[in-house]
């Protein structure tokens, strides 16, 4: 039966006698009252809730209902809903008839139940009642997040035990979700923009009724990107760039240190001194370029120079030597086809103008980004890594070690960059955002008030994809050419980070502007036949990528100035400094509360991402934030990689390879053989085993089982006991193995 109501018969009764739309079916029953949008939902066998409080008021015209679905207008046609129930879901779709800001839901926090179910990064708990989380989310929300870059998925849930509830956002840009405390619980509010841009773009929302299972509206979400084509499995991807296959059990690490020389490549100290102040027209030319310090330790080395004056000396040479190499492509118009000359030359002039003093063999000189760490990395028992460099130019330099690591069977991975573009001559040492003057023009992003939107850090200007791609074809080109990696991490583009381009003749939704990060990824995977990686991997914009950097840990504490700024504090990151070892990465610090219980306190914790991408996507920590940064979350972070099957993170260079090494090896051999299994499968299940949360059990597609104990005393787990902060690993069809994080606690 069809009820049809017209606006002038609504208008002449009370809001009681026309608000309630009741759709159901045996599952459960959702009330909706159109004028506002408040909802109550009541499953069979349930109590009654209520999900939104309503928004202000609209006007409401043409009604209609049918037992499972209804539709109505607002405000004089600007506004369509359709509301469908289908099974266990009910779907909510939007349309407008002109631009402007919307808002959806009030949901007040008596609706979050036990828990709130939050995508932030992997997956956030947020317990009812947790002051911890009550004092920083409303905070760090701010204005509200933005459901593609600050969600890793478009989805919250809300536990209630029994039963859960989840929304999924189908549309994830343009939306603002913000938070408030309210009571013991969290209160929050969603809205839509509807612009220029994406005016013709329906808004739609997907409320989901689940199970006791906090990953049902992960798992809902995942057949949703499955039956919407935008789902790729691991294996597909290693049919398609059979390369992937190499992450299948690689730990990551990155390498420092990747200029031509290392202190350790001088073989005689004396000579190289008398070379370096000599008349040699490279000589000359590298003195130029010496500043105040590089200058007195040249001066005041003796026939030994002291371990500071080696260490200046080399440093200087370096940095002269890649000032010469960029001057032979760098300026207005970037040579790229010509990238890799100027580094070849200049290698062959060292070996002329300073072979005496260095090591005979020239393929073995590097730092981080050698032969010589090579070597070390496969004597060490470590078959299968990631290994990936700061910027492309230490490839430029070390093509032979790049080459070496390929031959050995490892992923050899360079960073490259292009959403931020630097005007020609400024910060010069960003190097992947130095595109040209013609990209920096033209390629910018225009806001909707006519102004530009200023890059990362305020540098520059964020660009259109599409605009960038000619030079990120001519670029990748050049390097595959000369080094030859064999894996490729492109920053920023996986972040769910995209912005409305309203430049003229180039307009560009969010959408379109994360659908042209996604394509500039996947030509890459396409053109070269191996894996992509990007930073976080967040669901919008994750196409493309096999890897990703960021999902397990973001970047925290960005605007803290004891993290950031200050360098008396103990919790100071430390500088980007020294160039092969910098502080920020190789410092151990203990992390500041509250972010040491946010980010890695198990009973915080959910495999949210993984419940979608895991055998799609390969994730790790943020790479500001190894396995060793932290040394109070170390344990916690170790058990959570091993529990949801995701590598380990480390940074090696020349000086920290012999001390770090030991850890590394550890963290490999519990992850590589679990790792080798469970890569491509999904994981299905999660539970928690005790009221602390700290026993915990993930579940996978084979029927393996992989249960943590994060606590400081054993815990019962059926008729077994496990150790203090230990895994149980129960693999499909082999021994089961247990895993104690003191195995591997190195220093």
């Amino acid at each position: 039966m069809r009820l049809k109501y017209g606006w002038g018969l609504l208008a002449m009764l009370p809001l009681s006698a026309w608000a309630g739309i009741v759709l159901q079916n045996e599952a459960w029953r959702v009330e909706l009252e159109p004028a506002t949008l408040a909802i109550k939902v009541e499953p069979a066998g349930g109590g009654k809730r209520t999900l939104s409080d309503g928004v202000a008021p609209h006007a409401v015209s043409a009604l209609e209902q049918e037992a499972h679905n209804a539709l109505w207008q607002w405000d004089d046609g600007r506004y369509h809903w359709l509301a469908r129930l289908e099974g266990r879901d009910l779907r909510l779709t939007l349309n407008a008839a002109a631009p402007g800001r919307v808002e959806l839901l009030r949901q007040p926090a008596s609706a979050m139940g036990r828990g709130l179910i939050l995508p932030l990064a992997e997956g956030s708990y947020i317990p009812e009642g947790s002051k911890l989380w009550q004092d920083f989310l409303p905070g760090f929300a701010g204005d509200g997040l933005d459901t593609s870059e600050n969600l890793s998925l478009p989805l919250w849930g809300m536990d209630y035990g029994r039963s859960s509830l989840h929304w999924l956002l189908l549309n994830p840009f343009n939306n603002r979700l913000a938070f408030a405390a309210q009571g013991q619980g969290l209160a929050l509010t969603l809205s839509h923009d509807f612009n220029a841009l994406n005016q013709n773009q329906p808004f739609t929302l997907l409320l989901r009724l689940g199970d006791d299972n906090p990953l049902s509206g992960a798992q809902r979400y995942r057949q949703w990107l499955v039956s919407e084509g935008r789902y790729q499995t691991l294996e597909d991807k290693i049919r398609r760039q059979p390369e992937t296959a190499k992450l299948v059990g690689a730990s990551h690490v990155y390498l420092w240190g990747n200029n031509l020389l290392d202190v350790s490549d001088v073989r005689d100290w004396p000579a190289f001194v008398r070379l370096l102040r000599g008349p040699a027209p490279l000589a000359a030319r590298l003195r130029a370029h010496f500043d105040g310090e590089a200058k007195a330790a040249l001066q005041g080395a003796g026939k030994r120079p002291t371990r500071y004056q080696q260490k200046a000396l080399i440093n200087a040479v370096n940095q002269a030597l890649t000032a010469e190499a960029r001057a032979g492509w760098l300026g207005p118009q970037p040579a790229w086809a010509d990238l890799a000359s100027p580094y070849r030359k200049l290698r062959v002039e060292v070996e002329h103008a300073f072979g005496p003093a260095l090591l005979a063999d020239a393929s073995r000189w590097g730092g981080g980004l050698s032969r010589k760490t090579l070597d070390a990395l496969q004597q060490a028992g470590l078959p299968r890594l990631w290994l990936g460099v700061d910027n492309w130019e230490g490839g430029l330099w070390q093509p032979l070690a790049v080459k070496a690591g390929v031959a050995a069977g490892y992923l050899m991975g360079s960073y490259d960059s292009y959403e931020t573009a630097l005007p020609p001559g400024q910060h010069e040492d960003w190097l992947t955002a130095q595109q040209g003057e013609a990209v920096y023009r033209k390629c910018g992003v225009m806001l909707e008030n006519g102004k530009m939107k200023a890059g990362f850090q305020q540098s520059g200007y964020y660009t259109n994809p599409a605009c960038v791609r000619d030079t990120l074809e001519q670029r990748t080109r050049a390097l595959m050419s000369a080094v030859g990696f064999n894996s490729w991490f492109l920053d920023a583009y996986a972040t769910g980070m995209a912005f409305d381009d309203f430049t003229p003749g180039r307009h560009t939704a969010k959408s379109a502007m994360a659908q042209g990060y996604e394509q500039s990824m996947q030509w890459v995977a396409d053109a070269y036949q191996l894996p992509v990686g990007s930073e976080m991997g967040n669901a919008a914009t994750s196409r493309g990528i096999a890897f990703a950097h960021g999902m397990q840990v973001p970047v925290l504490g960005w605007a803290d100035p004891d993290l950031q700024k200050n360098q008396k504090s103990p919790y100071f990151l430390g500088r980007w400094f020294p160039a092969d070892q910098p502080e920020t990465f190789f410092k151990q610090v203990p992390l500041k509360q509250p972010y040491r219980d946010l980010y890695y306190a198990p009973e915080y914790r959910l495999p949210l991402y993984q419940a979608v991408f895991h055998g799609s996507i390969i994730t790790t920590n943020h790479w500001l934030y190894d396995n060793l940064k932290f040394n109070n979350a170390y344990a916690d972070n170790l058990l959570a990689q091993w529990l949801y099957n995701v590598p380990p993170l480390f940074h090696l260079s020349a000086a920290s390879l012999k001390s770090r090494l030991p850890q590394l090896q550890c963290a490999d051999r519990a992850f590589r053989p679990l790792h080798q299994q469970l890569a491509t499968q999904a994981l299905t299940g999660f539970s928690w085993l005790n009221p602390e949360r700290t026993l915990q059990q993930t579940r996978f597609a084979d029927g393996s089982l992989l249960t943590a104990n994060f606590g400081m005393a054993p815990a019962a787990y059926g008729k077994q006991t496990l150790p203090p902060q230990s895994l149980l690993a129960q693999p499909a069809g082999q021994a089961p193995r247990l895993l104690r994080v003191a195995d591997c606690a190195g220093n």
